[in-house]
């Protein structure tokens, strides 16, 4: 996402992202420069793990069925009879 810095140094947070930190008009951000030069942006107030979207794999969590046992697994995966 890019956007551009006015004449005073302001920029528009992109929706998305107010979106995912709960940013709204009136809150409070922080910025941190890291080691490695990059800029954090944080919402006074709230952890930075809650604020993130559940990962790709979050959605195939628990899906397994208990169908097999430990042992029956290791047997069909060495490809013993």
């Amino acid at each position: 996402m890019a956007t551009t810095v006015t004449t005073k140094g302001q920029v528009t947070i992109p929706k998305e992202v107010r979106d995912l930190l709960g940013i709204t008009p009136g809150s409070s951000v922080t910025f941190e420069v890291a080691d490695d030069g990059r800029v954090l942006l944080s919402k006074v107030g709230s952890r930075a793990r809650t604020a993130r979207p559940p990962s790709r794999f979050a959605k195939l969590r628990g899906t397994a069925t208990a169908g097999l046992s430990t042992d029956e697994i290791m047997a069909l995966t060495r490809g013993d009879d």
